[in-house]
């Protein structure tokens, strides 16, 4: 619970003027995994909301040194909870549009893209969609392999692990063994 002792703290020491918009982002962040861990969907989705109302309020987007991310990664944050609290439906919709953002587009940030495109495989998995678990996975895989990104790589070993019975469908098993090559730097 120390994510939640930060929060307090921050809020307290808020009340008695203006903190850095970067560093109260950087608390309710952590605060939405810690309820995501929690199961605890409202407390989750409220951290989320503080997080993105506090988006508005930089100072001209300086980084005050405790800036973990922009802000422009909320969409990503609250996707991953989604998932991590199994609200599939949500995590979907929210991910998806995740993918839309300039940000995310193909090229830009590899590590991020390929975390949204696990997490959407994830999904597949869990509902036992094997056509959704091999496009958004096969994403993950091509981005891992141009960028020799070894968070993208083992992200993807980690998807492994939730094929469950799908891992009899040739196609997944296909991607498990394309997975199972990959190097890690």
């Amino acid at each position: 619970m120390p994510d939640l002792i930060h929060s307090e703290i921050a809020h307290a020491a808020g009340s008695r003027g203006p903190l850095p918009a970067t560093l109260l982002q950087d608390v309710e962040d952590p605060e939405s995994y810690t309820s995501g861990e929690l199961g605890n969907l409202i407390a989750c989705e409220c951290a989320l909301d503080r997080a993105e109302a506090i988006r508005g309020l930089t100072t001209n987007g300086v980084n005050s040194g405790w800036l973990r991310f922009d802000g422009a990664r909320l969409a990503e944050e609250r996707g991953a909870r989604y998932v991590q609290l199994g609200r599939l439906d949500l995590a979907e919709n929210t991910l998806r549009n995740a993918l839309e953002q300039e940000a995310l587009a193909f090229g830009q940030s590899y590590r991020r893209r390929g975390a949204v495109l696990i997490d959407l495989a994830a999904i597949g998995a869990r509902r036992r969609d094997p056509e959704q678990v091999v496009a958004y996975a096969r994403g993950a895989l091509e981005l891992a392999r141009s960028s020799r990104s070894g968070y993208v790589a083992r992200r993807l070993r980690t998807l492994c692990d939730e094929f469950g019975p799908l891992s009899r469908d040739h196609r997944v098993a296909e991607l498990g063994a394309e997975i199972a090559m990959l190097g890690t730097p």
